[in-house]
């Protein structure tokens, strides 16, 4: 046994993915996906702003 065997082994590379032409249907849906997540994160960020519910937690009474 060499010394150059010792510990962890390097994986192996994976090959390259290919590029896979997309066709209209496809990039109609990738589209309509980012404009989804971008009307979910607005809607975050509104709903984020004031309102009564963004105080949270619980309220104290005052007494000691």
């Amino acid at each position: 046994m060499s010394g150059r065997q010792g510990g962890k082994a390097k994986p192996l590379k994976a090959p390259k993915k290919k590029q896979t032409d997309l066709d209209e249907e496809d990039l109609a849906f990738k589209q309509k996906q980012m404009a989804d997540a971008k009307a979910r994160k607005e809607m975050a960020a509104k709903a984020g702003k004031g309102g009564p519910l963004s105080g949270g937690g619980i309220k104290k009474s005052g007494k000691k």
